[in-house]
């Protein structure tokens, strides 16, 4: 599989930059937008993050889908650049990304208030899962990462899950370095929600998509889209949220945005 040609490339390298090929590079200039404004040395980074994530990943294709480089790169890419400066495994718990060809269906359980549970088909663009897992619609990463201005990115998404999911819980709070840490996000997050859900209950435009009031760790997936792709309003309108979205992610997106 090509996955598996481009991670025995990486695993024999003893540098990464120097095998990454420029085939790669235009590939990612072309699905990922994003990449193209990032300033060198960041550049470098991603390239050396994509190769330890592809060495640490299983990818497959389902219903049919041919994964090719351009896909694994894309993934791969977008996927990293929410951890560029972690060391180590991007994602230690992850074990498989798996890529349908466009939304697929799962089931979803419900429990009412009078604790009647009721299952139904929904269909999803990704899902994220404690178990090591996410899957993704394809059609949807590649929409997602040509267009970095609508802070609509299921890749982003579906990894900020991952990311939450690391300290146990998910509930909007990824694990963090300090007591303290963990002190300012809640208190930051807990007002942000809290007025954004006003917003949302009242019928009023909101930056961040509205599908961020279904619970908090989807207000913190949705943030993260919004934090990369529309790192300036953010700024301007909930500055003290940006602040902890870029000391959590190491980066600042508004410079990519100059």
């Amino acid at each position: 599989m090509i996955w598996q040609k481009i991670r025995s490339l990486f695993l024999e390298a003893e540098e990464v930059e120097a095998i990454f090929k420029d085939e790669w590079k235009d590939l990612l200039v072309v699905n990922v937008p994003l990449y193209s404004r990032l300033p060198g040395n960041l550049k470098r980074r991603l390239h050396e993050r994509i190769a330890r994530f592809i060495e640490s990943t299983r990818f497959e294709g389902c219903n049919g889908l041919e994964l090719n480089d351009g896909m694994v790169l894309t993934v791969a890419a977008q996927a990293s650049m929410l951890v560029l400066y972690r060391e180590g495994e991007p994602y230690p718990d992850l074990r498989t990304v798996y890529l349908y060809p466009t939304t697929f269906s799962s089931v979803q359980k419900q429990r009412d208030a009078y604790g009647i549970v009721t299952e139904g088909e929904v269909h999803r663009l990704g899902e994220s899962w404690e178990t090591g897992t996410v899957i993704l619609a394809w059609d949807s990463v590649e929409q997602g990462a040509r267009n970095i201005h609508d802070a609509r990115n299921v890749t982003f998404h579906e990894f900020a899950h991952q990311l939450d999911h690391e300290d146990g819980a998910t509930d909007g709070a990824p694990g963090l370095p300090s007591r303290e840490a963990y002190r300012s996000w809640a208190r930051v997050f807990r007002d942000n929600y809290a007025e954004y859900l006003k917003k949302v209950a009242a019928g009023k435009r909101t930056l961040i998509d509205e599908y961020g009031a279904t619970n908090p760790a989807e207000f913190f997936a949705v943030a993260t889209e919004t934090f990369f792709e529309k790192p300036r309003q953010l700024f301007r309108k909930r500055p003290d949220l940006y602040g902890e979205l870029k000391a959590f992610y190491g980066v600042d997106p508004q410079e990519w945005f100059t």
